[in-house]
């Protein structure tokens, strides 16, 4: 391996996925540990995860100087970084002009961040308010998840900044602006995929999940290939709808307008039997999940035989459907795809020969 050129290790070390085998690979000698270093294109840093050498490693311990290191002298496309307790989004603004060169980045923290209230950035200047002067022409996947943003402190500035997006993932975040929102879906024409988790806030003199049917209308007429829609809301009260900012118009209106192929809704108490009907009608629907749906019964399945393209259905925790709903699947014969979890009312029996591949678990096993 000495005798070889840089060259040729260089098109050896691009080979190697695996991140293990590059680690491996890297102690062998000092000159595979150079090479290995400098043609690493991917850098994940995160529990359980090693880091490229440990160099890096060392680094990071000592401070977030290595970041800064990045943004000015490398060539990273793809940041991520979970639950990382010592890196803040704060730490990451000193990637600087690295921003310009990534394609994808995630920031997740699995803590719970709800309750320290609003972070403070170190370089906040009250008397001198500023925005973030970062570009990121490039940016094509963001996912930014249980973090809390005020305005022009921390990552929120990566919502103004974004203008290539084709997937976007917002999960649990704290202190989204709906107007900020509107502008960041009007600039993002090539926007594909959307996943919004979201739980009810106070919002002015409202306590309702941030977003409304604005943003909505917003993703409708200016996201012309959006084709992934994944809405998903907790600690909503079935009680109070209210609590839940789209409406079931509002819904209905994205799904229809936009070629959307996949769609899943999480814990919509305010989308009814007559909801199914009219998302029936769409006609691009391959993919549908419903989860947690509890305003849907057997009335809201049976429309779904009408939808001209479905092939794959999920249904989690719908406890209002029945056999009678499965019945109905049976006798349409469309589906590819049925996946029932957690739905006591639906038996083994009723959903054999609802479509080609059939899964039926009563209980819903924890995420491993």
């Amino acid at each position: 391996m000495e005798d070889l050129s840089e060259p040729l290790l260089g098109e050896i070390i691009t080979r190697i996925t695996r991140t293990s085998d590059l680690n491996s690979l890297s102690l062998v000698s000092k000159r595979l540990y150079n090479v290995e270093a400098e043609e690493r294109a991917t850098l994940r840093v995160g529990c359980g995860l090693h880091p490229a050498t440990e160099a890096l490693s060392s680094l990071c311990s000592r401070g977030m100087e290595w970041l800064e290191y990045l943004g000015k002298t490398g060539s990273l496309v793809d940041l991520v970084v979970k639950d990382c307790k010592g890196i803040s989004q704060y730490d990451l603004l000193k990637f600087g002009p690295g921003w310009m060169k990534l394609e994808k980045f995630e920031f997740e923290i699995n803590d719970n961040y709800w309750l320290s209230g609003p972070p403070l950035d170190p370089s906040y200047n009250v008397d001198y308010p500023y925005k973030y002067d970062i570009c990121c022409n490039n940016m094509k996947d963001l996912r930014l998840a249980k973090i809390i943003t005020v305005p022009e402190i921390g990552l929120r500035f990566l919502l103004g900044q974004c203008r290539a997006l084709e997937k976007l993932c917002l999960h649990y975040v704290v202190g989204l602006d709906e107007s900020q929102m509107i502008t960041l879906f009007q600039n993002c024409r090539n926007l594909r995929s959307i996943s919004l988790q979201l739980m009810p806030l106070r919002c002015g003199f409202s306590f309702r999940t941030p977003l409304t049917d604005d943003s909505l209308e917003a993703l409708s007429h200016c996201c012309p290939m959006l084709e992934v829609v994944e809405l998903t809301f907790a600690f909503c009260s079935t009680t109070y709808p209210t609590e839940i900012g789209f409406t079931q118009k509002g819904i209905i209106t994205l799904v229809q307008t936009c070629p959307t192929r996949v769609f899943v809704l999480n814990g919509a108490s305010i989308f009814k039997d007559e909801g199914m009907k009219d998302i029936s009608s769409a006609q691009f629907l391959e993919t549908l999940e419903l989860v947690d749906c509890k305003g849907i019964t057997d009335v809201g399945i049976s429309y779904m035989v009408h939808a001209p393209c479905l092939t794959s259905l999920t249904l989690r925790k719908c406890k209002n459907v029945t056999d009678v709903g499965m019945a109905n699947l049976v006798h349409s014969q469309k589906l590819e795809s049925l996946t029932v979890v957690g739905c006591r009312l639906i038996s083994e029996e009723a959903v054999q020969g609802a479509a080609r591949s059939v899964s039926l678990l009563f209980r819903i096993g924890k995420p491993g």
